[in-house]
């Protein structure tokens, strides 16, 4: 090939790559690989189109878009994914957290917002903390305790924590849903007759998908995403329902 590898030439094949396999969004997943790949941003991608690429960085380039190729999501390839403005530390320990999510916060915003005193709240199934962690970030005098039953997506939860600004307002316990809770009986505060704290706000983004749908998703989806947070039973209603049922 006589032609050089520039930015712009490189993100045009593996777009059309991309295109050829289904990809949705196959020219912002080319831009966001290459720049993971030069350990740069989506922008300067934009604005480096005529750069010649050295053979080092489209050998890196081309591992990212053969993991791409099996069908790994771009958010765990990158290893983070923007959540409510910010920016979120992700892996297979955790579901991709989604836009369609962000609703949650803002409907959690909203009934707090009238609150005279600081707010206890307690997010379940929490995964990799987004919806925690946003909720601390917005309302900074408020206090939540946050549980899932994968002690490995807490790991991760934690360390968002730590560098979004919100480990001394959140408490993270591992377990099935409400049954953690019973530990801070007698510790933190308000509580019910039968000792488990009580909470002004309950937030959750359960897994919700049927069991018999499981296999017809999308490959970066059920290949890689943790089975844990996806499916919801036989007809993908059985945490929610546990979680009406004993709030």
């Amino acid at each position: 090939m006589t032609e050089a590898w520039t930015v712009g030439r490189v993100v045009r094949w593996a777009a059309d790559d991309f295109r050829t396999r289904g990809i949705e969004s196959p020219r912002l997943e080319a831009e966001l690989l290459l720049a993971q790949a030069l350990q740069t941003d989506r922008m300067r991608i934009i604005i480096d189109a005529m750069r010649e690429l050295e053979p080092a960085e489209l050998s890196r380039y081309r591992d990212l878009i053969q993991r791409r190729r099996k069908g790994e999501p771009v958010a765990y390839i990158r290893g983070q994914k923007e959540f409510f403005g910010r920016m979120f530390h992700i892996d297979k320990r955790v579901l991709i957290p989604r836009p369609d999510t962000e609703i949650l916060v803002e409907s959690a915003l909203r009934r707090t917002s009238s609150f005279a005193m600081p707010g206890r709240y307690l997010d379940l199934c929490t995964g990799s903390g987004c919806v925690a962690i946003c909720i601390a970030r917005e309302r900074p005098a408020c206090k939540m305790v946050a549980v899932d039953l994968s002690a490995e997506a807490l790991v991760v939860a934690r360390d968002n924590s730590i560098r979004l600004g919100t480990a001394h307002q959140i408490a993270w316990l591992a377990g099935d849903l409400f049954e953690p809770l019973q530990a801070l009986a007698g510790v933190s505060g308000r509580s019910s007759d039968h000792g488990t704290p009580t909470f002004d706000l309950i937030v959750a983004n359960p897994p919700y998908i049927a069991e018999a749908e499981i296999a017809g998703l999308a490959v970066d989806i059920r290949a890689f995403e943790p089975r844990l947070a996806l499916t919801g039973g036989a007809e993908g209603l059985e945490v929610t329902r546990r979680i009406v049922a004993e709030a």
